[in-house]
C-alpha cells in the first residue's frame, strides 16, 4: 500500500455500528494507522464510541479525544497545536471545527458521503468548504449532486473513492437461501427519511406474491414508523409475508442476508449504500433504483435497477431476482465476482490512501 508521509488528524463522527458514515470512518482509521506513521490524532464528535472500537483507533497508533458536544469537541480542537500534513474530515458538518484548528501548512480533505451534503450550505459553511484542498466522495453520482448546491467548487480538486468492507466470504459458505424465496430490506426506516423505498416494495409485493406465492419479505433496522408500515402492509392484503423486526444482531443480520434471495432497496437518495455491498458478499444480487448511486454501486452485472415508482417494474425485478435456477445462480455468482474484485476492505483502504497521498 502507498505510504503517507506525516502524521494525520482525523475528524470523524462517532465510529459505533451505527450506519455507513461510522463503519466507513473505522475503516478508514484502520488504512490511515496502516499508512501514516504519525503522529496521528483522532477527534471524535457524537456518541460515545463503544469501548472495544476506541481500543482499536488507539491500538492503531492514534490518540483519540471524545466530544458529545459542539462547545467540547471545539475546545479539544483548539487544546494543542496539531503537527500533522493532514487534516481528513469524515462529514461535511464537522468542517466547522476547522477554525479551531491550530495546524502548520496541513492540507484538508473532506469526504462526502451524501444526503448530508446534497443541500445549499450556510454562508458560514460555504466560506469554510474553500478551504479544503480536496474533496472525496463515495461515488461520482455523490459528488455531481453536491456541485448541483456548490457549483462555486466544480473546478475543486475531488477524487472518486468507492467504499468497501470485509474479506471475501469462502465459497459457497453462505448457503442455499430460504424457501419460500424471500427479499430483504437493511437501513433505518424512519419518516424523515422515506426514500428508501419501503413502501414502494410493499406497494410491489402483491404483484410479486402472484408470481410467487408465499414470497416472503422482511425488514432490519431501527424504525419510527413500524405502525404506518404495518398499516400499508395489510392495506395491500400481504401483512401474512412482510415481517418489520427493528433492530437485530449482527449475528441476525448476516443469517437475514444468507436466507434472502436478494436484497431490494429502490432507494432514491443512496450516495452510496453499503448495504448493497453487504448483500454481493454474500452471493445475492440487489435492486437499486434508477435515480441514485444504488446504479453504480451494483450493475450492470449484481443486479437490477428500476423506477420505485412504477410497481409493475418493481415487481418484475422482484420476481426475475427472486426466482431459483439457473439465472439466479448467475446473479449470484456476478454479485460474489463484483464484491471480490471491488469492495472489499482493503479496496477501499488502498483507494482511500492513495488519494491521501495525493493530495500532499
Amino acid at each position: 500500500m502507498t505510504k503517507l508521509s506525516g502524521g494525520v488528524l482525523g475528524v470523524f463522527s462517532s465510529m459505533g455500528e451505527l450506519g455507513g458514515v461510522e463503519r466507513s470512518a473505522l475503516e478508514a482509521w484502520r488504512a490511515i494507522a496502516e499508512a501514516s506513521a504519525g503522529p496521528n490524532h483522532v477527534l471524535s464528535f457524537g456518541p460515545p464510541i463503544p469501548s472495544g472500537v476506541a481500543s482499536l483507533v488507539r491500538a492503531a497508533g492514534g490518540s483519540l479525544l471524545e466530544s458529545q458536544s459542539h462547545l467540547t469537541a471545539a475546545l479539544h480542537a483548539a487544546s494543542r497545536r496539531w503537527p500533522v500534513r493532514l487534516v481528513l474530515f469524515w462529514h461535511i458538518g464537522l468542517v466547522k471545527l476547522l477554525p479551531c484548528l491550530r495546524t502548520t501548512g496541513a492540507r484538508n480533505v473532506l469526504f462526502i458521503h451524501g444526503v448530508e451534503a446534497w443541500r445549499k450550505p450556510s454562508p458560514a459553511v460555504a466560506r469554510l468548504l474553500r478551504q479544503v484542498d480536496l474533496f472525496l466522495t463515495n461515488s461520482n453520482f455523490t459528488w455531481e449532486t453536491f456541485l448541483r448546491h456548490h457549483p462555486d467548487l466544480r473546478a475543486a480538486a475531488h477524487c472518486t473513492v468507492p467504499l468497501g468492507l470485509d474479506v471475501p466470504l469462502e465459497p459457497n459458505s453462505a448457503g442455499e437461501p430460504d424457501d419460500p424465496p424471500s427479499a430483504l430490506m437493511i437501513g433505518r426506516i424512519a419518516g424523515s427519511e422515506s426514500y428508501k423505498g419501503h413502501d414502494a416494495v410493499i406497494a410491489a409485493w402483491p404483484l410479486v406474491t402472484k408470481q410467487i406465492p408465499g414470497a416472503r419479505l422482511r425488514m432490519i433496522g431501527p424504525s419510527d414508523v413500524t405502525p404506518e408500515l404495518r398499516a400499508l402492509a395489510v392495506h395491500h392484503g400481504v401483512a401474512d409475508v412482510i415481517e418489520i423486526s427493528g433492530s437485530v444482531s449482527d449475528a441476525e443480520k448476516q443469517r437475514a442476508l444468507a436466507a434472502c434471495r436478494c436484497m431490494a432497496l429502490p432507494s432514491l437518495a443512496e450516495g452510496f449504500g453499503l448495504v448493497y455491498v453487504e448483500s454481493m458478499r454474500m452471493g445475492r444480487p440487489c435492486i437499486v433504483s434508477t435515480h441514485d448511486a444504488g446504479r453504480e454501486v451494483v450493475c450492470p452485472d449484481a443486479g437490477l435497477a428500476v423506477d420505485p415508482a412504477n410497481p409493475s417494474e418493481l415487481a418484475a425485478a422482484l420476481v426475475r431476482l427472486m426466482t431459483p435456477g439457473a439465472a439466479w445462480d448467475n446473479w449470484s455468482a456476478a454479485a460474489t465476482r463484483r464484491y471480490n474484485e471491488h469492495y472489499t476492505a482493503q479496496h477501499f483502504r488502498e483507494r482511500l490512501i492513495a488519494a491521501l497521498a495525493g493530495s500532499l
